[in-house]
Formats: C-alpha cells, structure tokens, sequence
C-alpha cells in the first residue's frame, strides 16, 4: 500500500492549483512529469492485470479497465492524472510500446507458417472489411438518414477496422500466439489493416474532393493500393533474403546488446517505411518479427547470447502496458450521457460484432476453430479510434462530415468491442486443446 499512497500524494503535488513547482518561476524539468506519469500508468497497469489475473481473465483487460477509472476521475472531482491524456512523451511511448507488442509477436512466426494460412487469411480478412462495412453503412442509412451517404460509408470504414494490437496481447497472455487461430487471425489483421486503410483512403478522397467540388480519381485509390500490397510483399521477400546476411555481418560486432540493437533497428526500420507510404507502422513492425527467425542469429545464440525473443521481453514488459493504460485512460465514460447516443452506439456495435463473425466463413481447412478466429477480430481498439478522429476533420461545404454525437457512437462501440474480446476470446481458447506446435 506504501507505493499507491506515494503517488496519490504525488498527484496532489501535480493538482492544477496545487502544484508549486512552477510558482516560485523556476524551470521544471519536463522530464520530471514524464516520470511521474510513468509510475502512475505502471502501477495502475500491474495492479490492474494483477486483479484481472487473479479472476480468470487475462491481463490486458485489468490494464484498460485501469486506464479507464483513473483517466475518468475528473467525474468524481480528481483532475491530477488528466496530463497524462495529452502528454506527447507519453503518448510516443505508448506507440512504440504497441510497435514492440507487433515485433514480438510477429518474431513468434514465420513467413512459411504464415503462408500455410494464407489463404485463410486473406479471405477472413476480406469478409471481415466486407460485411462490417455494409452492416456499417446501413446503420447509418437506418438511423441518421438524414445526415446523406459521406457519414454513412464512413462509419462503415470505421467498423472495418481492426485493433491487432488488443488480440495479439491477448493470445499472448494466454501462451496461445503459436496456435493456428493466432496465425490466421494475425495474417488476417494485417490484410484487414491494409484493406481497411485503403478504404479509408477512398472516403476520404471522396469527401476532400467533394469539399474542392470534383472527383476523386481511379488513380490514387490504384496508387494507395499498389503501395499497401507492394510493401508486404517487398518487405517479406527482401527480408527472408537479406536478414540472415544482415544478422551475420552484425555478429562481427563484438559490442555488448549488437542482436537486440540490430532486430529493434530492423522493426523501426519498417515501421517507419510502412508509416512513409501510408501504412499504420504497425504493419512494418509485424513484418520485421515475421522475417528474423532463430536461424539468423544462431551466431549470437552459438556464442552464449539469448535468443532475440528473450531480449525483447523486458522491453515490451515496460512498454506496451503503457500503451493499454493510455487507451484505457482516453476513453471518456461521459460520452455515454449524450442524447441519442446510446441507440446509435447500440446498433454500430451489435453490426461491429455480427460483422466480424462472418470473418469464420472465410477460414478454410480442418483443425482451426473458427468462433475463435471471429471473436480475434472484434475490437476496434486505436484503430477504430484514429478512423474516428480523422472523420472529426473532415468537412464539406464548411459542415463536418462526423458530428459530436456520433463521434461519441463510434467511441462507445470501440470501447465495448475493446473490452469485450480479452474475456470472450479466453472463453473460446480455453475449450480448444493446446496443440504439440504450440
């Protein structure tokens, strides 16, 4: 109890009006609250995947709920952790963190045995991108059939999304990320991603160009999607030819952390190419664990070095809670309260989950269970809430596309897909046997 009672005295210190760091006119280091914040979020996050643990649920869902009740104690009055929400340190290393999260993962595979469900993926993807946007766009036909086609086809664009970040965590706390489920539904969230982005594009484009009063040409949705698929596979083909020569030129290096530098620099690498030509880096972070296998760095390993997975592991063991708490702590319980919203929010997600289930038609062969594969690719996560944000901004005519109302519809469906996987996805594994490969 000593830890959680330093830091509420902590955030009194931070209280606006209370703080008097600042008062006396000297310089705060900024790096000071940045620390402060960190302690908060990970204390928050181990308590809460602590309590989640200890009820049968995986540790994820303790970490959003945390974020969720600190991020929303202005409710009850408290306003010292509200920083935290916009802080640009903290939310970088959020991002990273889920960048790590992606890498891990992705470095638990292989090309080859993301081949062997390849096909499944790609065609779970395609339904799940598919189905929610039609169910998407009927609902917003349905319900705000006043509001005319721009709104409709975007909340469909928004409900193709999928959070991999949030089942990846997931099927990893459950020591399940070697399964057949997990390699379908990873394959597929990284196809669903692109499609979705690609969609997404397309709206938007249409709605920039309707705001200009032309048209958007067949060429840059062409361009968009050219892009997408010709990194995923530039990536996977350069990768499996030149990581073992890359791996085997860094192990000349005698320098004490040369493995973990040399597999993190790849991963950002990536990351920050994907993110270049208008992929979300996630992609390029998952393709760069997808690429190395332990054949690459046997030199290091042959030497008594750990393997790259076991360096890794204390990284994203700081990192990526930090990136569930933030979510957590962003989302607003007072969106809830406002007229209209609950019905609209109620419709957007029964149609975010029906539509993803459909993804179960799209698995093929025998040995996959494929109620586990639907429910992998329900959240919407920070996906669904960047899809969001981006329809906030854009306007026609002067009048935004996406009002408060809705934005706050399409809030509370990501929350609700958000919260309802780690539970639901624990229940579904739990009944299948785990495998020898796993």
């Amino acid at each position: 109890m000593i830890l959680p009672s330093m830091i509420l005295f902590g955030a009194l210190l931070v209280w606006p009006g209370v703080a008097f760091a600042g008062e006396a006119g000297g310089h705060v280091d900024p790096v000071g609250q940045v620390a402060f914040a960190l302690v908060v979020i990970l204390v928050v996050a181990k308590f809460g995947g602590e309590l989640a643990v200890r009820l049968g649920q995986p540790a994820v869902l303790g970490e959003l709920i945390g974020g969720v009740f600190i991020g929303n104690l202005t409710l009850l009055g408290f306003s010292g952790f509200e920083s935290f929400k916009t802080d640009l340190s903290v939310d970088m290393l959020s991002r990273i963190g889920v960048l790590i999260l992606l890498f891990e993962v992705g470095l638990e595979s292989t090309v080859g045995q993301m081949l062997k469900v390849g096909l499944s993926s790609l065609f779970v993807a395609t339904l799940g991108v598919a189905v929610p946007f039609a169910l998407g766009w009927g609902v917003g036909a349905w319900l705000l059939p006043e509001q005319g086609p721009y709104v409709h086809a975007f909340l469909g664009a928004t409900l193709t999304a999928t959070s991999v970040g949030i089942t990846a965590r997931v099927l990893k706390d459950l020591d399940r990320s070697r399964s057949g489920e997990a390699r379908v539904i990873l394959g597929a969230a990284v196809i669903d991603d692109v499609i979705g982005l690609v969609i997404l594009a397309v709206c938007t484009g249409v709605i920039a160009a309707a705001d200009r009063g032309g048209s958007l040409a067949a060429g840059d949705v062409g361009l968009t999607l050219v892009k997408a698929v010709g990194f995923m596979v530039g990536s996977l083909l350069l990768g499996v030819l030149l990581s073992k020569r890359l791996f085997s030129l860094a192990s000349k290096l005698r320098a004490r952390g040369v493995l973990l530098a040399t597999g993190l620099a790849l991963c950002f690498l990536l990351s920050w190419i994907a993110g270049a030509i208008g992929l979300a880096p996630i992609v390029g972070a998952f393709a760069a664990g997808l690429i190395l296998e332990d054949v690459h760095y046997r030199n290091f390993v042959d030497r008594g070095e750990r393997g790259l997975e076991d360096l890794i592991h204390p990284i994203s063991s700081f990192l990526v809670p930090i990136f569930f708490v933030v979510m957590g702590m962003r989302t607003d319980l007072s969106s809830f309260l406002q007229p209209g919203v609950l019905g609209l929010a109620a419709a957007l997600t029964v149609a975010a989950i029906v539509g993803k289930q459909a993804c179960a038609f799209g698995v093929l062969g025998k040995g996959i269970d494929r109620l586990s594969v639907g429910i992998g690719m329900i959240p919407r996560g920070e996906v669904g809430l960047i899809f969001a944000n981006i329809g906030l901004a854009l306007t026609v005519g002067g009048q935004r596309i996406i009002s408060e109302a809705t934005f706050s519809a399409v809030v509370v469906m990501v929350i609700v897909t958000t919260m309802v996987t780690p539970p639901a996805l624990k229940w579904s594994l739990s009944r299948l046997p785990i495998r020898p490969s796993e």
